[in-house]
């Protein structure tokens, strides 16, 4: 069990780089959903290296058409929607406003995977999403927080949490290298429309590298290693960690800041994640 919660605190840290490096990237003259491709691309050459290693590379013909709506709703869904809210708030605003998930995983979890819906897990879920409430409505010292940065941001949330529903049914099936073979080029197919395959300075690729080395592959891996150890609602609230990662990073990297309502708010999705954590 802990090492369950290890894992998918590691993978949130990973994720939390995310934005930051996004920016990166913005800097490098990529458009968002560029930036969203070309992650989505180079993670797929580790996914398919790595599933052909594993010789499961096979999938039943039943399952495609799952994958083929995961490849479109999780990949070109979330990784669009998150860089277009990172463009349009900042990288700690759209990590935060990614953590309405952990409330659309609850609800999916109990429904779907019949998941107990326990005391426990209502209080740390209520704690989760009045805490990013309260980071995005203090975030933005400058001005209001622009509209499409807030709708791209929910989006993300929602299509984030696919991934615990997703990973629960499949990962009993398939390995996630397998899973992510399939879903992965869908995904790519989906953001390509928006590619203008212009040159870029050698940073914005090496940012687009990490991304897809560090923050999909290895985060993904990680993370769905730690799924198989703990109910899906219970990683998704110690996944909130990446928030707090990615505040701090856009802070130093960015100037980004909280004000003190962001700042009472990333408490509370600390406090969910601790008492997710110390319950037993």
């Amino acid at each position: 069990m802990i090492a369950g919660y290890a894992l998918v605190a590691l993978a949130a840290l990973l994720w939390g780089c995310i934005g930051p490096l996004s920016k990166y990237a913005f800097l490098a003259g990529m458009p968002p959903l560029e930036v969203a491709f070309w992650r989505t691309a180079m993670a797929w050459v580790l996914y398919a290296a790595h599933a052909a290693y594993l010789g499961r590379t096979k999938m039943a013909g039943a399952d495609l058409p799952w994958m083929a709506a995961f490849g479109v709703a999780g990949i070109a869904g979330l990784f669009g929607s998150y860089v277009l809210a990172v463009e349009d708030g900042g990288a700690a605003l759209a990590s935060v406003l990614l953590y309405t998930a952990p409330a659309w995983v609850a609800l999916l979890a109990w429904r779907l995977l019949k998941e107990s819906m326990t005391t426990v897990k209502l209080i740390a879920v209520a704690a989760t999403v009045l805490g990013v409430a309260g980071v995005s409505l203090g975030n933005g010292p400058g001005g209001p927080v622009r509209l499409a940065a807030i709708g791209f941001g929910l989006l993300s949330g929602f299509t984030y949490a696919l991934y615990y529903i997703f990973g629960k049914v499949f990962l009993p099936r398939y390995p996630t290298p397998t899973l992510f073979l399939y879903a992965l080029p869908v995904g790519g197919l989906a953001l390509l429309p928006f590619v203008s395959f212009g040159q870029r300075p050698w940073w914005g690729w090496l940012a687009c590298a990490v991304l897809a080395v560090c923050c999909t592959y290895g985060a993904y891996m990680i993370y769905y290693a730690g799924l198989k150890r703990i109910e899906a609602s219970r990683a998704a609230v110690i996944a909130t960690l990446e928030p707090l990662v990615a505040a701090l990073l856009a802070f130093s990297l960015f100037g980004e800041r909280f004000t003190t309502l962001g700042y009472a708010g990333s408490g509370l999705i600390l406090a969910a994640v601790l008492l997710t954590v110390l319950k037993r």
